[in-house]
Protein backbone atom coordinates (compact mmCIF):
# COMPACT_ATOMS: atom_id res chain seq x y z
CA UNK A 1 0.00 0.00 0.00
CA UNK A 2 1.42 2.89 -0.84
CA UNK A 3 1.52 5.97 1.69
CA UNK A 4 0.94 9.42 1.61
CA UNK A 5 2.02 11.38 4.96
CA UNK A 6 4.83 10.76 7.93
CA UNK A 7 4.83 11.70 11.39
CA UNK A 8 8.07 11.21 13.32
CA UNK A 9 8.81 10.89 17.18
CA UNK A 10 12.04 13.05 17.52
CA UNK A 11 13.84 11.70 20.40
CA UNK A 12 15.64 8.40 20.24
CA UNK A 13 14.19 9.15 16.29
CA UNK A 14 14.98 11.78 14.33
CA UNK A 15 17.71 12.96 17.31
CA UNK A 16 19.43 9.96 18.58
CA UNK A 17 19.69 11.17 21.90
CA UNK A 18 18.56 8.40 24.41
CA UNK A 19 22.03 8.16 25.43
CA UNK A 20 22.13 11.36 26.54
CA UNK A 21 18.59 11.44 28.42
CA UNK A 22 19.80 8.84 30.31
CA UNK A 23 22.70 10.57 31.72
CA UNK A 24 20.41 13.44 32.79
CA UNK A 25 18.16 11.44 34.47
CA UNK A 26 21.36 9.41 36.24
CA UNK A 27 22.06 12.91 37.58
CA UNK A 28 18.55 13.96 38.32
CA UNK A 29 17.87 10.92 40.23
CA UNK A 30 21.25 10.31 41.92
CA UNK A 31 21.00 14.39 43.21
CA UNK A 32 17.28 13.06 44.61
CA UNK A 33 18.54 9.59 46.27
CA UNK A 34 16.72 7.69 43.70
CA UNK A 35 18.10 5.42 40.73
CA UNK A 36 16.40 3.27 37.80
CA UNK A 37 18.69 0.80 35.22
CA UNK A 38 18.36 1.72 31.77
CA UNK A 39 16.32 -0.97 31.01
CA UNK A 40 13.69 0.77 33.27
CA UNK A 41 14.30 4.00 31.78
CA UNK A 42 13.67 2.02 28.30
CA UNK A 43 10.37 1.34 29.62
CA UNK A 44 9.21 3.49 31.60
CA UNK A 45 10.41 6.82 30.93
CA UNK A 46 11.30 6.72 27.22
CA UNK A 47 8.63 8.67 24.94
CA UNK A 48 6.25 9.80 28.03
CA UNK A 49 5.90 12.88 29.06
CA UNK A 50 7.40 14.50 31.74
CA UNK A 51 4.24 15.22 34.14
CA UNK A 52 3.79 11.47 33.52
CA UNK A 53 7.30 10.74 34.33
CA UNK A 54 7.50 12.41 37.13
CA UNK A 55 4.15 11.57 39.40
CA UNK A 56 4.97 7.78 38.63
CA UNK A 57 8.68 8.61 40.15
CA UNK A 58 7.48 11.14 43.40
CA UNK A 59 3.57 10.09 43.44
CA UNK A 60 0.91 11.82 42.56
CA UNK A 61 1.30 14.41 45.65
CA UNK A 62 3.70 16.50 43.25
CA UNK A 63 1.77 20.27 42.75
CA UNK A 64 1.79 21.17 39.04
CA UNK A 65 4.63 24.06 40.34
CA UNK A 66 6.78 21.22 41.63
CA UNK A 67 6.37 19.11 38.19
CA UNK A 68 7.48 22.10 36.64
CA UNK A 69 10.81 22.86 38.79
CA UNK A 70 11.59 19.21 37.81
CA UNK A 71 10.84 19.43 34.33
CA UNK A 72 13.12 22.77 34.58
CA UNK A 73 16.11 20.75 36.52
CA UNK A 74 16.39 17.63 34.34
CA UNK A 75 16.09 18.92 30.80
CA UNK A 76 18.40 22.10 31.64
CA UNK A 77 21.15 19.08 32.76
CA UNK A 78 19.86 17.38 29.34
CA UNK A 79 20.52 20.31 27.22
CA UNK A 80 24.21 21.26 28.60
CA UNK A 81 25.12 17.22 27.36
CA UNK A 82 23.46 18.18 24.17
CA UNK A 83 25.55 21.21 24.19
CA UNK A 84 28.25 19.11 25.02
CA UNK A 85 28.22 16.75 21.78
CA UNK A 86 27.83 17.56 17.90
CA UNK A 87 24.52 17.35 17.81
CA UNK A 88 22.75 16.25 14.84
CA UNK A 89 20.03 14.47 13.03
CA UNK A 90 19.99 10.67 12.88
CA UNK A 91 21.50 8.87 9.94
CA UNK A 92 20.13 9.39 6.81
CA UNK A 93 17.25 11.62 8.16
CA UNK A 94 18.41 14.66 6.39
CA UNK A 95 18.38 12.86 2.80
CA UNK A 96 14.85 11.45 4.12
CA UNK A 97 13.62 14.47 4.09
CA UNK A 98 15.03 15.61 1.66
CA UNK A 99 13.28 13.60 -0.42
CA UNK A 100 9.70 14.05 1.15
CA UNK A 101 10.60 17.59 0.73
CA UNK A 102 10.89 17.29 -3.00
CA UNK A 103 7.95 15.17 -3.60
CA UNK A 104 5.38 17.40 -1.11
CA UNK A 105 4.31 14.79 0.54
CA UNK A 106 3.04 16.27 4.25
CA UNK A 107 5.23 15.28 7.35
CA UNK A 108 5.05 16.98 11.07
CA UNK A 109 6.83 15.69 14.60
CA UNK A 110 4.34 14.58 16.97
CA UNK A 111 6.94 14.09 20.61
CA UNK A 112 6.58 14.44 24.30
CA UNK A 113 9.09 16.61 24.48
CA UNK A 114 8.29 20.04 26.18
CA UNK A 115 8.08 23.90 25.06
CA UNK A 116 11.68 24.03 26.19
CA UNK A 117 13.22 21.27 24.21
CA UNK A 118 11.53 22.00 21.17
CA UNK A 119 12.61 25.55 21.16
CA UNK A 120 16.22 24.05 21.79
CA UNK A 121 15.87 21.75 19.19
CA UNK A 122 15.07 24.57 16.92
CA UNK A 123 17.76 26.47 17.81
CA UNK A 124 20.56 24.42 17.46
CA UNK A 125 19.28 21.98 15.06
CA UNK A 126 19.00 23.00 11.15
CA UNK A 127 14.68 21.55 11.71
CA UNK A 128 12.77 25.13 10.09
CA UNK A 129 14.72 23.74 6.50
CA UNK A 130 12.14 21.26 6.42
CA UNK A 131 9.59 21.63 9.23
CA UNK A 132 7.29 24.40 10.58
CA UNK A 133 7.76 24.89 14.33
CA UNK A 134 3.33 26.01 14.46
CA UNK A 135 2.74 22.58 12.70
CA UNK A 136 5.06 20.75 15.48
CA UNK A 137 2.70 18.78 18.07
CA UNK A 138 4.65 18.54 21.65
CA UNK A 139 3.99 18.57 24.91
CA UNK A 140 1.64 21.62 25.75
CA UNK A 141 0.06 20.01 29.31
CA UNK A 142 -2.81 19.56 27.47
CA UNK A 143 -2.45 16.47 25.44
CA UNK A 144 -2.44 13.36 27.11
CA UNK A 145 0.79 11.30 27.15
CA UNK A 146 1.89 8.02 24.90
CA UNK A 147 0.86 5.32 24.79
CA UNK A 148 -2.98 7.14 24.17
CA UNK A 149 -2.77 8.07 20.38
CA UNK A 150 -3.64 11.80 20.78
CA UNK A 151 -0.55 13.03 19.93
CA UNK A 152 -0.49 11.13 16.65
CA UNK A 153 -3.90 11.71 15.99
CA UNK A 154 -3.47 15.38 16.65
CA UNK A 155 -0.58 15.45 14.05
CA UNK A 156 -2.74 13.41 11.91
CA UNK A 157 -5.34 16.47 11.50
CA UNK A 158 -2.30 18.81 11.32
CA UNK A 159 -0.79 17.00 8.08
CA UNK A 160 -4.49 16.62 7.05
CA UNK A 161 -4.33 12.60 6.54
CA UNK A 162 -6.22 9.60 7.64
CA UNK A 163 -4.22 7.37 9.99
CA UNK A 164 -4.26 4.20 7.03
CA UNK A 165 -1.91 6.72 4.86
CA UNK A 166 0.55 7.26 7.27
CA UNK A 167 4.26 6.02 8.54
CA UNK A 168 4.71 6.51 11.77
CA UNK A 169 8.58 6.46 13.15
CA UNK A 170 8.88 5.39 16.66
CA UNK A 171 11.82 4.08 19.01
CA UNK A 172 10.00 4.18 22.05
CA UNK A 173 7.60 1.09 23.08
CA UNK A 174 5.15 4.01 24.71
CA UNK A 175 5.14 5.50 21.43
CA UNK A 176 4.70 2.56 19.25
CA UNK A 177 1.83 1.86 21.17
CA UNK A 178 0.24 5.51 20.67
CA UNK A 179 1.74 4.52 16.83
CA UNK A 180 -0.53 1.32 16.81
CA UNK A 181 -3.68 2.80 19.10
CA UNK A 182 -3.44 5.57 16.33
CA UNK A 183 -4.49 3.13 13.57
CA UNK A 184 -1.23 4.02 11.73
CA UNK A 185 -1.01 2.66 8.27
CA UNK A 186 2.47 1.67 8.79
CA UNK A 187 5.07 1.90 12.15
CA UNK A 188 8.83 1.46 11.20
CA UNK A 189 10.52 1.12 14.45
CA UNK A 190 14.22 3.63 14.74
CA UNK A 191 16.40 1.11 16.62
CA UNK A 192 19.02 3.68 17.47
CA UNK A 193 20.44 2.72 21.39
CA UNK A 194 20.17 -1.53 20.28
CA UNK A 195 17.19 -1.75 22.65
CA UNK A 196 14.50 -4.78 22.83
CA UNK A 197 11.87 -4.58 20.31
CA UNK A 198 11.09 -7.76 20.33
CA UNK A 199 7.25 -7.83 20.66
CA UNK A 200 7.68 -5.46 17.38
CA UNK A 201 8.91 -7.61 15.23
CA UNK A 202 6.31 -7.54 12.65
CA UNK A 203 7.14 -3.86 12.03
CA UNK A 204 10.51 -3.05 9.83
CA UNK A 205 13.33 -1.85 12.18
CA UNK A 206 16.03 0.25 10.74
CA UNK A 207 19.14 1.99 12.20
CA UNK A 208 19.26 4.28 9.59
CA UNK A 209 16.52 6.48 7.30
CA UNK A 210 18.58 5.17 3.89
CA UNK A 211 17.03 2.23 4.50
CA UNK A 212 13.13 3.42 3.79
CA UNK A 213 12.00 2.00 0.66
CA UNK A 214 10.90 5.51 -0.79
CA UNK A 215 9.24 3.71 -3.70
CA UNK A 216 6.26 3.37 -0.87
CA UNK A 217 5.06 6.92 -1.14
CA UNK A 218 2.87 8.46 -3.16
Amino acid sequence: MPFSGVIFDFNGTLFWDTKLHNKAWDIFLTKHNLSLSDEDKFTKLHGKNNKDIFTSIFGNQLTDHEISDFVLEKEGLYQQLCLQTNMQLAPGATDFLDFLKSKSIPFTIATASGKENVDFYFKYLPLDKWFEYDKVVYNNGKIKGKPDPQIYQTALSVIGKKPEEVIIFEDAIAGLQAAKNAHAGKIIVVDSNDDDYTDWADCQIIKNFDEVDRSQFI
